[in-house]
């Protein structure tokens, strides 16, 4: 189908006759356009994995923008709010180690992240016995307090855009992408062993 200038109609594919998520007339997202222009260059390529990962990115991408607007209130960056969190919601000391592992970080980025963490008073070491070069980490009574008034915001804001989708769908994209999850993180596991 092609409007009257000649080009698709928003929301169909190039081809015409693809099959696909592409071809929802519904669907005018970003990424549904940078699926179309591909398709008009490429058309003998398959765009699905693009419909899909292409939406995944630009959602994180999105949401990451407005969750991050507490965090900049509070002078903090996503990765130094991340590591509070873990030092929270695991309920004991870490080591650097163990944070950067909780975090997905490499160890040289979550010891920057610790110093200046530690040096406003939201983080505190303490050395192990046993092994000097080892420390524990906990978070301060003001680190408890900084992670515990933030994250009731950024659940609040979660839970507004999400009410666009009903609890059944909700469920639904949840489970989807917690076996995505659980696939690509046994790959990356098998590619480090």
């Amino acid at each position: 189908m092609t409007a009257t200038n000649g080009g698709p109609t928003p929301g169909s594919d190039a081809t015409g006759d693809r099959p696909g998520a592409g071809t929802d007339p519904a669907r005018s997202d970003t990424v549904a356009v940078v699926v179309r222009q591909w398709r008009a260059v490429h058309p003998e390529l398959d765009t699905g994995p693009m419909e899909i990962i292409g939406r995944i990115n630009r959602c994180a991408a999105l949401l990451q923008q407005a969750e991050d607007a507490p965090l900049r209130r509070a002078g903090l960056s996503r990765p130094e709010f991340d590591l509070l969190g873990a030092l929270r919601r695991t309920g004991h000391e870490l080591t650097p180690g163990e944070l950067a592992r909780e975090t997905f970080s490499s160890g040289a980025a979550v010891t920057k992240r610790l110093k200046q963490l530690t040096e406003r008073g939201l983080v505190e070491r303490r050395g192990d016995t046993r092994d000097r070069r080892v420390a524990h980490l906990r978070l301060t009574e003001a680190g408890r307090d900084l992670v515990d008034g933030i994250l009731p915001e950024q659940l609040a804001y979660e839970t507004s855009v999400l009410s666009a989708l009903s609890s059944e769908s909700q469920g639904e994209l949840a489970g989807r992408l917690s076996e995505l999850l659980s696939r690509l993180e046994s790959q990356m596991h098998a590619l480090r062993a």
